[in-house]
Order: structure tokens, then sequence, then C-alpha cells
């Protein structure tokens, strides 16, 4: 989990850096767990273009994650800690006595030869990797891989370094302070793992070319003001002109820059206590 730089044979060279891939302990992923990746280039099912600044990219295999960690009570040994190339985080290989094998997160300090274990029991152990209720969880305690909806498995706090705290318990919720500072009510019949998120060097990284962009797949994004006016409201005027707008706004006309555009009558707004980054 280090940051590997490199010699400046090239000017992108210069400051791109890498990560050493020293945790990775297994080159080739289980055969079992994965299954063909389609892209699609940020284009719905009617062929239009709704998601920018996507295509191209590296082939990849979709590695199959156990979120729901729902084979309770029965120990499950690391085999392997490896490399996800849909994800900032790490993934580690986990085999269940007569259950067969599975990929979950990988987090800190988890190595191969641990056991982890998900379990709704209060006397299960606060263990780095162990998936429990969050009502038996004492406060205070790193969290992440969380589920919002009982049983639908986690959905947030899955990316590398990343980590939630337990700051109280009140009735039926826990207060949970998510990455962005958000505090937010989760129910305490949700499941959450304990410990960070591996990889905590990911955020480091220095890309360092375009071209390391697009083995990601992702595209380039050229500004609004360098448009004309046909294809964004910045574009078009004579030579070097400002936006020409009284505020930035979108390629179709909606406030940006800070501008608020959550939906005051979403459903989840009553969940959420304090608003984040």
């Amino acid at each position: 989990m280090g940051i590997r730089k490199f010699k400046p044979t090239t000017a992108s060279r210069r400051w791109m850096s890498g990560s050493d891939f020293a945790e990775i302990t297994k080159d080739k992923p289980e055969k079992s767990l994965i299954m063909p990746l389609k892209r699609t280039g940020g284009r719905n099912a009617q062929g239009r273009l709704t998601v920018r600044h996507q295509g191209g990219g590296h082939k990849r295999m979709l590695r199959i994650i156990d979120f729901k960690r729902d084979i309770l009570d029965l120990p499950a040994k690391v085999l392997a800690i490896e490399y996800d190339p849909n994800r900032s985080a790490r993934i580690a290989l986990v085999e269940y006595a007569g259950k067969g094998k599975k990929y979950i997160i990988a987090p800190a300090g988890l190595g191969v030869g641990d056991e982890v274990v998900s379990s709704d029991q209060k006397d299960t152990e606060i263990k780095t990797g162990n998936c429990l209720l969050l009502r038996n969880i004492p406060s205070g305690t790193p969290v992440h891989n969380i589920e919002l909806t009982k049983g639908k498995g986690a959905q947030i706090v899955r990316g590398a370094g990343g980590s939630a705290v337990i700051m109280a318990k009140e009735n039926d919720y826990a207060h949970i302070k998510l990455p962005s500072g958000e505090v937010r009510l989760i129910s305490l019949d949700c499941h959450a793992t304990i410990g960070q998120v591996g990889n905590i060097d990911h955020e480091a990284i220095s890309i360092g070319k375009a071209g390391r962009s697009r083995w990601l797949g992702i595209r380039p994004t050229v500004r609004g003001l360098a448009m004309n006016p046909v294809d964004h409201p910045h574009g078009g005027g004579e030579g070097k002109s400002g936006q020409g707008n009284p505020h930035p706004v979108t390629p179709w006309g909606k406030p940006t820059k800070s501008y608020k555009t959550r939906n005051r009558q979403k459903y989840s707004r009553k969940f959420i206590i304090k608003r984040g980054k």
C-alpha cells in the first residue's frame, strides 16, 4: 500500500505516480467469481448520451463482490488480497468451510490467513473485517461497507481509504458521520463492517498524463467557454471573452458551481441531520 514514483524519462513521467501493489498476493482472479462487464460509453437503452466523458478504456471483467455478507456465524479464512480494476479499493478472497469462496472489500490491516465473520449476535468480536449489526457496534467505532436498507447489501463507504464513524444511537437509528462530513440516520438493523477500507494511499496517486485517464475509460472534458454558442451557454464571443452569463451554468442552462440541486422533496431528506461538503 505504498506509492511508487517514476524516473523522469519523459515529461509526463516526471510527475506520475502509482501504487506499488505490495499488498497483492494473487495475480489472476477466481474464475467462478468473475463475469463479463458490458460497457455503455455513457449511453442509455435508447443509445442516447446521458453521462458525458465516458468511453473507451481497458477491457475488464467484473468481480462479483459479496456486499450482503449473509453467511452468518461461520468464520471465513482470507486466501488472498487481489486487485480489482473496477474500484479503488482492494478485494479479499475469503473461503467459508463448505460454503465456497466469496470476494469482500479488503479493509486496512486484513492479511492472508486472517479470519472474518458476519454475525447478528451481540457477543461477536469487534475486529477488523467482521460484519455486524449497527446496534451491536460501539459508538466511536470506524466502519465501512454500510447498508442503507436492511438486507439490501452495503451501498455506501466502499471506496479506498473510506471510513464512517458511529456518533450516537437514538431510538431505532444510529447517527453515522460519513467521509463527506454528512451526518445521517441509518437503521440499527442495518449491517456494517468494522474498520477502514484499505489502499489508503490511493488519493495521493498522480495520473501524470491524459492517456492514463483514457485507460480508465475517462474521455476529455472541454470547457464550455471554448465551445460555440450552439454547444454551450458560455460559448462564443470574439477572441478570449468571458462566459457572458450572470452565473456559471451547465450545458443545459442549470446553475452550477456550489448551486444546490438536490430535490427538497426527496424521501431520504428526513434521514440527513447535517449536510456534507
